[in-house]
């Protein structure tokens, strides 16, 4: 099957820099994609955008390049509940990729399975409404039983003026949770405001809850290269909690209209928000590690 990419897709970055910052040996890329390729692992119908392709290849490659030793690959919205490609890049992944999967209330028990054997373990519920339709609460709750019987934890994807709307649902969840690019905040509002004061909130009452610091070039209004306008909020998270902080590219970025971000530079943004070796080490080896490798 054929695609055409949107009109306005940026695709990938062709030729990163090599990053000055040297990652510490065991570093794991904690939030990156796939996207097809599109005429082995179509694209879903119900898809709100049409990417370039991405396969696992590219994302190993890059991974080698920029110093990682593993990745979670985490569902792409392109690809609806379809986990395929996904599970495929684990797979050819010599148990060095986790998953992160999108699964609805038909899936199956032999599904669950495969995608757990295949090294799946999460799953994301995608609240963002250009993206995906956000679902009432009570469609995840049977999900959540399920998953939570396979030690997995729950993925979010959320806008910060949806936190308020969602908080009961978010903070009944009876698994570890994840929440996606720092609950995308408004990074033109101070780091001391009530938003961003929402979301520490939010993770010092509930231990349960990770925060990736992920995307600058995703949240960023000042823009590249120094993203300096996200630094205090990404800071704020590894220093008030740095046992629950992951770091992850974000490749090969979907659905940026401003600019295409050079990895390499954003590796180089980690030592800006983690200042020291020891923060690194907990963000980059130790959170994800434990949280995707632990049970091995």
């Amino acid at each position: 099957m054929s695609f055409r990419m949107d009109p306005d897709w940026l695709p990938f970055h062709p030729n990163p820099s090599q990053p000055r910052f040297l990652l510490p040996p065991g570093s794991v890329d904690a939030h990156c994609h796939v996207f097809g390729p599109g005429d082995q692992f179509p694209f879903a119908p119900e898809r709100k955008y049409t990417p370039c392709d991405a396969g696992k290849d590219e994302l190993f490659k890059l991974r080698d390049f920029l110093g990682f030793e593993r990745n979670v690959v985490v569902q792409a919205t392109c690809h609806g509940a379809d986990n395929s490609a996904m599970a495929d890049a684990l797979r050819a992944s010599d148990g060095r990729a986790r998953g992160v999967a999108t699964v609805r209330p038909d899936v199956t028990d032999e599904q669950l399975a495969e995608l757990h054997e295949a090294g799946v373990r999460g799953a994301r519920f995608n609240f963002v409404k250009r993206l995906v339709d956000p679902k009432p609460d009570e469609y995840y709750h049977g999900i959540v039983e399920r998953i939570a019987r396979l030690g997995w934890h729950v993925v979010l994807y959320f806008e910060a003026a949806d936190l308020a709307e969602r908080w009961e649902f978010f903070t009944w969840l009876p698994t570890v949770v994840v929440v996606d690019h720092m609950g995308r905040p408004d990074v033109t509002a101070p780091v001391d405001g009530p938003e961003f004061g929402r979301f520490l909130t939010l993770m010092r009452d509930h231990p349960q809850f990770y925060a990736k610091v992920t995307c600058p070039e995703r949240l960023t209004v000042a823009g590249p290269p120094g993203y300096d306008d996200v630094v205090p909020f990404a800071r704020t998270l590894v220093e008030s909690f740095p046992d629950r902080v992951l770091w992850g590219t974000d490749w090969p970025h979907p659905n940026l209209k401003s600019h295409m971000p050079d990895d390499g530079r954003l590796v180089d943004f980690i030592p800006r928000i983690a200042e020291t070796a020891d923060a690194q080490q907990r963000l980059l080896v130790d959170n994800p590690t434990r949280l995707y490798w632990g049970q091995e």
